[in-house]
This record gives C-alpha cells, structure tokens and sequence, in this order.
C-alpha cells in the first residue's frame, strides 16, 4: 500500500462523508468564486494596463500574492476540527502532493506572465474569446489523466472552440488597439493561447493529484483546498518576484502610481482588488475541481464568457465585430 493510499484512509476514517446538500451548497459556493474570478480579473488587469500601467510582471504577481489571506480561515477550520477531534491534523498533504502542487506553482507563475503580456495587448473581449479554448486542454487531459469520460457534445465543443479561435485569428487585426503594431497584438495573441494551454492542463491535474490522495468528500475539504491554493500559489508567486526583481518592477511601483491616469490612491485600490479577486477565482477553481471536476471548471469558465463579454464592451466601449460574435457563438 502506497504512502497516498495510507494517509487518504486514515483520513477517512476519522471524518463522515459530507451531506449531498452540502456538497451542493460547496459547489454553488465554489462556483460564485468563479464567477466573480473569471469576470471581476480580466476587466481589473486590463484596467491596469489602460490608464497607464505598464509592469507585466507586476500583473502576474498580483495574481498569487493574495494567498496569506487564507491562512486566517484556514486556522479557523482547524481549530474547529480539534473540537471533534483532538488528534486532527493541521495539514493533509503528504510529500508527493507538496511536491506536485511545488511544480504545478511554478508552472501557474509561468502561465500568469502570459496571461499578464496578452492582456496588456489585447481587449478583454478577444483575451476572454481565446481563454475560452482552454476547454480543449481540459477535456483532452481530463481524459488522458483522470479517465474522464468523452461525450458527444465535449467532442463538439473542443472541436467548435478550435473553429472559433481560428476565426479570431484570421481577423485578429480588426479590434488592434491604435498604439499598437500588427507584431505586438499577435505577440499578444500568442501568449494569451499559451496561457489558455496552460491553464487548461492545471484542473485535470489538480484532480489527479486529489484522487492519489484518494479522500472522498468529507467536512476537511475546504481545509485541503485552501492547504493546495496556498502552496501552489506560494510556489507561483516565487515565479513571479524573481522576474520582478529582474525587471526591477519593485522599485517603479511608486512612480508609476504617481503618474497612473485614475491617479496613485486609485491605483493602489486596483492593485488591491486585482490581487482579492484573483485569489477568490483560484480558491473557487480547485473547490469546483473538488466538487465536481476538471471538466465541469472548463464548461463553467466556457459558459461565463458572454458575461465577460458584456462587461468589457459597457465599461470599455470595446468594439464587438462580427467575427467576435461568430468565435462567441461556436465557443457557446
């Protein structure tokens, strides 16, 4: 018997399966998160970069920085498990899910540069149109990894997000930001695809790393979803200081402030929010893996995107041609 197999049974033998209808109320939670991630993140980076901000860096820093925020709830539910149980444990992950959740940290910062460089190119409505195709990622390796079982309508949505991703490609040109070239929206067009492939390949991961541990549903779930995001997002955020001490970003934050077009106060409340929504949004993709899976985060991202849509074209006045609505129609 394997170390993973030993600490998920010990485990589940010290905690009671969790109620359907909590798990359903963890879901719906989860995905709220999600929601407010996938649509609140977007449109707070690229407000960044709008009115002045140029540290791509910066972006992606803010994305892993919020992790300490969860280490106060995360004491809290232990404490609440030492009122049942004296013996509980503070964490659940063995060696290997560190080590796995130590790599999956790095390539997240990674995939958050990427995903940084694209939206300081592109519009939101394009950046999320592309994102969209990280659906494809996710079911071909929900399937290789995880044994996730391929419908008819997954094969026709990986098929119809390649066909839409392909018409903004041919058109990309059409919605180019004025100050920028030809070269530097496709540069930006071809990072926000890598970080789409990126992203795509992490849930089916996370949910591989969770059946290792084999642990069923149970009342210590939030507690090991918190205990993943704040590794990997640790492990990310090292990524992400090592380029900005690169870069020097650390020391340009304050004249950048002062020069930023919404003014300094404004600009430190977009960096605030960018760096709690971000963290709401992975907090609400590893509970909705854990709920449910992989494959429902990559529908559920799917399913938002005209949401995201609608908002980048009220408070940006972005435009919103035809091919647009083509590569949102077949993404749909």
């Amino acid at each position: 018997m394997d170390i993973q197999e030993l600490t998920g049974r010990q485990v589940l033998n010290k905690e009671e399966k969790m109620s359907k209808a909590l798990k359903r109320s963890l879901l719906l939670l989860f995905c709220t998160f999600v929601a407010l991630g996938n649509t609140g993140g977007p449109l707070l980076t690229r407000l960044y970069f709008i009115h002045g901000g140029k540290r791509i860096w910066l972006s992606s820093w803010l994305i892993s920085i919020g992790w300490p925020v969860l280490l106060f709830p995360f004491f809290i539910l232990y404490l609440y498990r030492l009122k049942s149980d004296k013996d509980a444990k503070l964490f659940f992950m063995n060696p290997y899910l560190f080590a796995a959740c130590t790599i999956l940290g790095l390539v997240n910062g990674f995939s958050n540069y990427l995903y940084g460089f694209g939206l300081s190119r592109l519009p939101v409505s394009t950046g999320g149109l592309i994102g969209s195709t990280q659906l494809i990622c996710t079911a071909v390796f929900a399937f290789l990894l995880v044994g996730q079982r391929f419908m008819f309508y997954s094969i026709n949505s990986v098929v119809l997000s390649i066909m839409g991703a392909i018409v903004l490609a041919f058109h990309a040109s059409s919605d180019r930001p004025a100050n920028e070239s030809n070269t530097q929206y496709y540069v930006g067009f071809a990072m926000t695809v890598g970080a789409a492939l990126i992203n795509g390949l992490s849930p089916p991961l996370i949910e591989l790393m969770y059946k290792k541990l084999k642990q069923g549903i149970t009342y210590s779930l939030p507690s090991l979803v918190m205990e993943i995001l704040i590794v990997t997002s640790i492990f990310s955020n090292v990524f992400c200081t090592v380029g900005m001490l690169v870069k020097n970003d650390f020391q340009v934050i304050s004249r950048e402030a002062r020069e930023y077009g919404l003014g300094e106060t404004k600009y430190y409340v977009v960096l605030a929010w960018s760096v709690m929504i971000w963290q709401v949004f992975m907090l609400g993709i590893i509970g909705t893996i854990f709920c449910a899976s992989s494959l429902w985060v990559g529908v559920l991202v799917a399913a938002l995107l005209p949401v995201t849509e609608i908002l980048a074209i009220v408070f940006y006045h972005e435009k919103f041609q035809s091919e647009k609505g083509l590569a949102l129609a077949l993404s749909l």
